[in-house]
């Protein structure tokens, strides 16, 4: 008896260990086919920004107003809620290693929810540093929640040209890095 408890709690323990193991790597996120990565990239990190969209008043091509996107602000933090980076313009996100990537959107696809921003597939198109981000591809932002520019008859260019209005946003980057790095 004492060897079958023995043997089963063995199992058990291999069981749980296994689980964690899976778990320690977050999987890539299924996204809709226009914001998937290339196959010969892997998932390098998950961060989740908190921050704000700051858009600016100004006249468009057309001549009537709207709220043009200025920058992104935001905090990035790791599954643990640590903070790991943040995220700007250009748009680029700065890792706490002094490493930093650009990109440039490659593909974007409107949020599930219609009052959130797009969801986004980024491309790299600059680098900085020998850290974390150093060798990223790619990069998807998903699971977008708020981050709208306000509603365009919000912007009086006669009082409010120039003026800046910082929308509250939540959003996960995924950063891509090629397979074997």
């Amino acid at each position: 008896m004492q060897t079958k408890r023995f043997g089963w709690l063995t199992s058990l323990a291999m069981l749980i260990l296994a689980g964690g193991a899976a778990r320690a790597e977050d999987p890539a996120p299924q996204v809709p086919a226009q914001l998937a990565v290339s196959a010969t990239e892997h998932l390098l990190l998950r961060a989740r920004a908190t921050g704000v969209q700051i858009y600016v008043c100004s006249r468009a091509p057309d001549g009537k107003p709207q709220w043009t996107l200025k920058a992104p602000q935001a905090q990035l933090r790791d599954e643990q809620g640590a903070l790991i980076g943040q995220h700007g313009a250009g748009p680029s996100w700065r890792h706490a290693d002094g490493s930093e990537v650009t990109a440039k959107m490659a593909a974007r696809i409107d949020s599930p929810d219609s009052n959130s921003i797009p969801w986004l597939l980024l491309s790299a198109t600059a680098h900085s540093g020998s850290g974390r981000f150093a060798a990223v591809t790619s990069v998807q932002r998903i699971h977008t929640q708020g981050g709208q520019p306000p509603p365009a008859a919000s912007c009086n260019l006669a009082r409010q040209q120039g003026k800046e209005a910082r929308i509250p946003y939540h959003a996960d980057y995924y950063f891509y890095v090629p397979a074997g790095k």
